[in-house]
């Protein structure tokens, strides 16, 4: 099939699994395991660059990955065509969550935080949701948590705002997930240049 310059690509949906992790334990060998038998490829090789963001080695190239833990649990998702980057968090208390917000997030995505009755669970979509499209991106939160901005709708969260350096909002996709009890997550992709 070609497309056409009027066709609209293929929507890329990442693969992903959240797995036990026992603390203390690399999260690698276990998230190395699932993208091997995802792709059928015992000898799979994973390199990780000066960042430290993982990267699948030839043939694989053309599917990126990424993984978090937290708690005992790690989060692990793959993608053909696209960048993806995941966060998990473990659902707690975060009596600091609005002072964070005011120093690293933008001042609009603070004033929203400050609405919420649940703040806790906001701030944490939040956090998320940034760190996901920041571990997508390669630079993860060293980048800048205030680089992006997320407004919330009935859908869940949207990029609505990025530095250049991301790409423009509408290129990014977001799926809140709820992997299990006690755990929040997200997974951020976009597709990548041709």
């Amino acid at each position: 099939m070609s497309l056409s310059a009027r066709s609209t690509p293929p929507v890329v949906v990442p693969r992903w699994t959240w797995l036990p992790h026992p603390l203390g334990q690399p999260a690698q060998p276990p998230a190395r395991a699932w993208l091997a038998a995802e792709l059928g490829d015992p000898d799979l090789q994973v390199r990780r660059d000066g960042r430290q963001r993982p990267h699948l080695q030839p043939p694989h190239q053309a599917w990126d990955c990424n993984w978090s833990h937290s708690g005992e649990r790690l989060l692990v998702a793959l993608a053909h065509g696209a960048r993806v980057g995941v966060d998990l968090e473990r659902l707690q208390r975060r009596p600091r969550a609005l002072e964070v917000a005011k120093r690293y997030f933008t001042e609009r995505e603070a004033q929203w935080l400050a609405a919420q009755d649940d703040r806790d669970l906001a701030f944490l979509r939040l956090w998320c949701a940034k760190e996901a499209v920041l571990k997508a991106h390669g630079h993860g939160l060293s980048f800048g948590l205030h680089r992006l901005r997320f407004e919330a709708d009935a859908q869940g969260l949207r990029l609505v705002e990025c530095d250049a350096e991301l790409g423009t909002p509408e290129q990014w996709r977001l799926d809140e997930i709820a992997p299990g009890p006690g755990y929040l997550g997200a997974i951020a992709w976009r597709p990548k240049p041709l």
